[in-house]
């Protein structure tokens, strides 16, 4: 069952995303999506998945805030005064039913932090803990699990921020000249 922090924090999330798809002012949906990512990775971080939830906050709230927002103080923007985005019944329904759906699963999934988890206490922890120095020659077991067993996805998540860091000094670089 999930806590009062995870409701609060899906129900943030969801209510960001909803802001950002149907605010009309740009400006306000940019801030609903940058309050959308940094409540992601929050969730990413109860979850346990801080290297993830580090990606998302520096990506997602981060860069992709600032690109936004460059972008938007470089183009003008409408002085219309609807506020909302008008959304039609068949997509409201076609999205209530996805989300109805995905929440179908929830009750399938075993509890963070759990006995019954097999993560946690169970065979695939105690599985890194057995056999890391025997198969990646690395004495810490942390660094054995990111180096060794998930080297590529870590140097993915490295490429990641490391892309987005560039792009982010190379815009803000053409600022400076513009």
């Amino acid at each position: 069952m999930p806590t009062t922090v995870e409701l609060a924090l899906l129900v943030f999330v969801l209510g960001c995303a909803v802001g950002a798809a149907v605010l009309r002012d740009v400006l306000a949906s940019v801030i609903a999506f940058a309050a959308y990512s940094l409540g992601i990775s929050i969730i990413w971080i109860v979850l346990q998945a801080p290297d993830v939830g580090l990606t998302e906050a520096a990506v997602g709230a981060g860069v992709m805030t600032i690109l936004l927002l460059l972008a938007l103080a470089n183009t003008s923007r409408p002085s219309e005064d609807h506020r909302f985005e008008s959304i039609s019944l068949r997509t409201a329904i076609v999205v209530v039913v996805f989300v109805a759906v995905m929440a179908s699963t929830i009750p399938a999934l075993p509890a963070i932090g759990g006995p019954d988890n097999p993560v946690v206490d169970g065979e695939v922890s105690q599985y890194y803990l057995d056999n890391a120095y025997d198969q990646t020659q690395v004495h810490n077991a942390v660094t054995a699990v990111l180096a060794g067993y998930r080297g590529l996805d870590t140097l993915g998540e490295a490429v990641v921020v490391f892309v987005a860091g560039v792009a982010t000094l190379s815009v803000l670089r053409r600022e400076d000249f513009a």
